[in-house]
């Protein structure tokens, strides 16, 4: 997975690269998406597995 190191599509204007809140503030908004992006990939997987497993839980609880 490639990261992107440019808080913005949208390229800056330079008065805004002066501004180090407003810079700061974008770039914690794109690290922030890349943080609930990441996660929700983690619990879906996470689903995923745990889907798999309950379904095999039946068919082992079904032979005694």
């Amino acid at each position: 997975m490639t990261q992107k190191h440019i808080a913005t599509v949208n390229p800056l204007p330079s008065t805004l690269l002066h501004n180090s809140a407003e810079v700061r503030r974008q770039y914690t908004r794109a690290a922030a998406k890349q943080a609930v992006q990441f996660i929700s990939r983690k619990v879906r997987i996470f689903n995923r597995k745990a889907a798999n497993v309950a379904q095999d839980l039946p068919q082992v609880q079904g032979g005694h």
